[in-house]
């Protein structure tokens, strides 16, 4: 299993970073798009970095056209040579007409429409395909060769594509090299409605499960003393409470039968109460999306629920010293 660690967006602060996380054994790193631009951090990773896979984990997709994610994902590849891959999602409705003001289609049609046409644009750099391609929601049929790149050695990044639901999740795939599985998901969940939806995907692809990355970070509750575990324990459970409450992923909780939290969950996140709504998440429910336990427990746990599963995963377990976590790090990758 490749373990990745989390990059922060403070610029000033990404080199001595990348090299620390290099040093301590990661096999990537990954930038989540939220208060900062996740792929300028990326840019330093790969100068002050020689091994470590690159990743956004993810990229709001429909904040970009297909072109303009095309030249990023082309300029980091290019840059780390061949080390970037393209982590993609789609958001919800009201961040992509209210906060990025672009347009919102159906997101599963839409977003593989968005993989296809980057991928066209990529045809015509790498291969020289003429470029013609026409959708519902994008269409780009020029390109002069002053804006085609020259540096095309390392070709097309990687795609991948963060899903809850099975229609967004059979587009993954259908189009893309790998798929991030929410956090918030259960076990149940994955097996009886993330693997299947997957497999009809790449069965439309003529592909296996061998040509496709499957990623999973599960929340984690741990500590090395009782505080630090109730303040993680809150943490997490506010967390799973704030996923819970959108009505996208009521079918995740269905799945531990507790559908009936969603809509309770809703009316007080529409109310502002954040911070009680992590008092609803019982034990039963904290333990079918997080592994619970002291630290020593948590490498043997993660394994044997999600070994045979997924082949990414990514692990801070910041609340040990870095020996015990450089410990923790090589089990988790072993194997």
């Amino acid at each position: 299993m490749k373990v990745d660690a989390g990059l922060g967006s403070q610029m000033e602060r990404v080199p001595a970073q990348v090299r620390e996380i290099e040093t301590m054994g990661y096999d990537g790193l990954r930038v989540a798009e939220m208060n900062h631009d996740p792929f300028l951090p990326l840019a330093l990773a790969a100068e002050h970095s020689e091994k470590l896979e690159l990743a956004t984990s993810i990229a709001v997709a429909f904040a970009r056209s297909p072109m303009l994610l095309a030249n990023l994902g082309h300029d980091l590849n290019a840059y780390s040579k061949g080390r970037f891959t393209l982590g993609l999602g789609s958001q919800i409705k009201p961040h992509i007409t209210k906060r990025f003001s672009m347009p919102w289609g159906k997101p599963a049609a839409q977003m593989r429409e968005l993989v296809l046409a980057m991928r066209a644009i990529w045809a015509n750099w790498y291969e020289g395909k003429a470029l013609e391609f026409v959708g519902e929601y994008y269409r780009h049929t020029l390109m002069t060769p002053a804006f085609a790149p020259q540096n095309i050695e390392h070709g097309a990044p990687r795609v991948i594509l963060a899903a809850v639901g099975p229609r967004m999740t059979e587009v993954a795939g259908e189009v893309a090299d790998g798929m991030i599985i929410h956090p918030f998901s259960t076990l149940e969940f994955i097996n009886t409605v993330t693997l299947p939806a997957i497999k009809k995907g790449l069965d439309k692809s003529g592909r296996s499960m061998d040509d496709f990355e499957l990623s999973y970070s599960n929340f984690v509750v741990s500590g090395t003393t009782e505080e630090q575990f109730e303040k993680n324990r809150r943490q997490i459970c506010e967390r799973i409470a704030f996923y819970g409450s959108t009505p996208a992923y009521k079918g995740v909780l269905e799945s531990i039968g507790a559908g009936e939290l969603q809509p309770e969950l809703n009316a007080m996140s529409k109310q502002g109460r954040w911070k009680e709504m992590g008092t609803l998440i019982n034990d039963e429910v904290l333990n079918a999306f997080a592994v619970v336990g002291e630290p020593d427990s948590l490498v043997p746990e993660i394994k044997r629920r999600y070994g045979g599963i997924i082949s990414r995963t990514s692990a801070s377990f910041d609340f040990v010293e870095a020996d015990q976590r450089r410990n923790m790090l090589t089990q988790l990758q072993a194997g």
